[in-house]
């Protein structure tokens, strides 16, 4: 019996949607692929912040002799500049730095003076070369963007490293290399698009990636639905006197097979990867909301509060272990200095470092952070829940994990180490996580801490999808190729 007229539009859509989706997409998804393996174990180039510290001089106490100019400050660092103390501050957005030692701001580092640090970062032993001066990122700067303009230092050893010295306040912010360059194309570069000029429109990059994955979204889905539809396991296929499950013969019945079994983690891999780019602003950040944070330090940190006297005996409270960077922090209406061995309070420095904040100080600061909103559960937690998670395990333990009775039943984290509150996730966030984290990295509680066996699943997955993309492309190869010879025939007949 022949099939309603109905059922013949539904497969004409189904598949020329796959058909000519996949013509136009299959050399990407095969990029895809390749680039996600890749990056399971490379990344772009980044400067290791525990590196950063070690290159860094030790603070000298004695060297602040000027306090912090302005009032209230958003955020507020100490560090050195070849050895001079300097104030990173923070207000308004905008930040600015100026010297502690004799105060006035740090004037733009020309090409010279970044030699210097990238000679004094590098260690001293070895010759420097002066690359650019870069206005705008380079190809592995745009995680650093809003710190150009940056001068780019060659250092002439086999591993082809480069420094990157911001002009405003003299800081390495970033060290490649060859190696790292190399996998950084062929891992993040090809798997983003992040190639250069693209990258610096971000408007452009951000439209092309979201509306690609859609269309990806879609060639899937009508891939997955017309496999299904054609698959015939009871009657099958006569073909060459032999029967098959599949209607097609050579690669496209590979990529008939590939689809049925590998087409729905593909699907969800490629949807998971439009929801990385939060498009439509469909859930709120992570981040914790100003209101939230305010009321947790007791207001921003006070300029007037931070006599030249207080720094120096919080700086020096760390006297077993020299801070190459000390932050200031507020924290229900105290000041702390924060460094990596610990929190120093200025009103009482002579006590020392400790490592962390008492347990009732953080759980009232939870209580005051939504004072307005009834507490439904509240625990410690020793090790990551599956939202405030690190497998490098750098993210601090233990935190305080608070959750409300509000409409948005928002969790807050607390860092007893950092004296603040540190992760913000609410109803919408928590589901972005399992689309987006959950679906595209596959981290699973159950899976992502099991290596090899993570990576043998998603490596396993990754061929199968690789599979599925790479039978196409001879057939799409043909079709473009007949189109276009068609379109040409038919322009040339019609000029007879």
């Amino acid at each position: 019996m022949a099939r309603p007229a109905s059922g013949h539009r539904t497969a004409r859509v189904l598949i020329y949607t796959h058909r000519w989706l996949g013509v136009g997409l299959g050399v990407l998804f095969v990029v895809w692929f390749v680039s996600g393996v890749i990056m399971m174990y490379a990344r772009m180039p980044a400067l290791d912040d525990a590196e950063r510290l070690a290159r860094l001089p030790a603070i000298n106490p004695a060297s602040i002799r000027e306090a912090p100019p302005g009032g209230e400050i958003a955020r507020l660092t100490i560090s050195t500049l070849e050895g001079r103390p300097v104030y990173r501050i923070t207000t308004n957005g905008r930040t600015e730095f100026v010297f502690a030692d004799a105060g006035g701001r740090v004037p733009a580092v020309d090409a010279g003076q970044a030699m210097r640090i990238a000679r004094a970062f590098d260690g001293g032993h070895r010759e420097l070369r002066y690359d650019a001066r870069l206005a705008d990122a380079d190809q592995w700067s745009f995680g650093i963007r809003g710190r150009m303009p940056a001068h780019r230092i060659a250092v002439e050893d086999a591993a082809g490293t480069e420094l990157y010295v911001t002009e405003a306040g003299g800081e390495v912010v970033l060290k490649t290399n060859a190696s790292g360059r190399f996998w950084g194309w062929t891992g993040a570069v090809l798997h983003w698009l992040y190639f250069t000029p693209f990258r610096r429109n971000g408007a452009l990059w951000n439209g092309m990636i979201v509306w690609v994955s859609i269309a990806g979204t879609v060639m899937c889905l009508a891939g997955v639905a017309w496999g299904a539809w054609r698959l015939a396991p009871l009657r099958g296929y006569r073909l060459k006197r032999e029967r098959h499950w599949s209607p097609y013969a050579g690669w496209m019945r590979w990529h008939h097979y590939a689809g049925l079994i590998f087409g729905v983690v593909t699907t969800t891999w490629i949807f998971s990867g439009l929801l990385s780019m939060d498009p439509w602003d469909w859930h709120p950040g992570t981040a914790p909301t100003r209101e939230q944070r305010q009321r947790v330090s007791g207001g921003a940190i006070d300029a007037r509060e931070l006599t030249v006297e207080r720094l120096r005996a919080v700086v020096g409270a760390y006297a077993d272990a020299p801070p190459k960077e000390v932050e200031i922090v507020r924290y229900r209406g105290r000041h702390f200095a924060l460094s990596a061995a610990g929190l120093v309070p200025f009103d009482d420095p002579h006590s020392g470092p400790v490592p962390r904040l008492a347990d009732d100080s953080v759980v009232e600061s939870a209580k005051l952070a939504m004072a307005d909103v009834p507490i439904d559960d509240m625990a410690w937690l020793n090790d990551y829940d599956a939202y405030y998670y690190d497998r490098d395990r750098r993210l601090s333990l233990p935190v305080l994990r608070v959750q409300y009775a509000d409409p948005q039943r928002t969790w807050l984290y607390f860092d007893p180490a950092r004296a603040g509150v540190v992760r913000k996730e609410e109803r919408l966030t928590r589901v972005n996580r399992w689309l987006y984290h959950g679906l595209h990295s596959l981290d699973f509680p159950f899976l992502y801490y099991k290596r090899p066996l993570w990576d043998i699943v998603v490596i396993g997955l990754s061929i199968g999808g690789l599979i599925l993309s790479a039978t196409t492309l001879t057939a799409s190869w043909r079709r473009v190729r007949k189109a276009i010879a068609s379109g040409w025939r038919s322009g040339t007949g019609s000029s007879g």
